[in-house]
């Protein structure tokens, strides 16, 4: 029974000590590039040919057992590939953290489209420092003939630090290839970003207790004349 008690105990304690994050990550691009087909192959472990287009923004949450000390949870909104040209974009991306842009690689016409969703994205949200908040682009489909750019990964990578990708991917929903790793990658951006952000604080916090405490000083000796 002591022995229950004080297993019992140790499983609170390990639970209690572990850290949580909940992190909101954008799924973007034109319509019919797999956007909903990624969420449901990476979430739910799941692939249809059959989608209906999104209307508007739908979600999902994807939960990592990132280590044995973090879980975090990836809120994911999947938002409808016209809603570019809407109002509401700004309101969908409205402290998001992370994003993937989505494209087609069986139609170059949406990789054309994707400087234009980058530019909407890194206009309207940004991390507390006013940096752009970290992307990563998804050439979906990869199991099928690819058309355009994404055949040369030179290229790619030339175009994604140009436009300021954290990264980029060939993926394919269908046969699973490259969702998870690229999710990873992202993760380890966010995480990254927020580590750094902690570590501005604590530096700034620092640069105020130090001047606090010469301006107490200088106060101190000025009392003493």
């Amino acid at each position: 029974m002591e022995e229950d008690q004080e297993h019992h105990e140790v499983q609170a304690t390990s639970s209690a000590d572990k850290r949580e994050h909940l992190y909101k990550i954008l799924v973007i691009g034109e319509l019919g590039t797999g956007k909903t087909s990624i969420i449901k192959r990476y979430v739910h472990q799941f692939f249809s040919q059959h989608y209906r287009a999104t209307i508007g923004v739908d979600f999902a949450l994807k939960v990592l057992n990132w280590d044995s000390n973090t879980v975090i949870r990836l809120q994911l909104w999947d938002i409808a590939g016209q809603e570019r040209f809407g109002n509401m974009t700004r309101v969908y991306y409205k402290e998001a953290v992370g994003a993937f842009v989505v494209f087609d690689v069986t139609r170059a016409q949406t990789f054309d489209a994707v400087t234009k969703w980058k530019t909407d994205l890194d206009t309207k949200v940004t991390l507390a420092d006013g940096s752009p908040i970290p992307t990563v682009l998804l050439a979906n489909k990869c199991d099928q003939p690819k058309e355009g750019v994404v055949n040369n990964p030179a290229r790619m990578d030339d175009y994604c630090r140009e436009r300021g990708f954290s990264g980029w991917f060939e993926t394919s929903a269908k046969e699973n290839i490259n969702i998870d790793e690229a999710s990873r990658f992202l993760v380890n951006k966010i995480l990254s970003n927020e580590k750094q952000g902690m570590m501005m604080t604590e530096s700034m916090d620092n640069d105020k207790f130090s001047v606090d405490g010469k301006t107490n000083s200088i106060e101190r000796s000025g009392c003493r004349c």
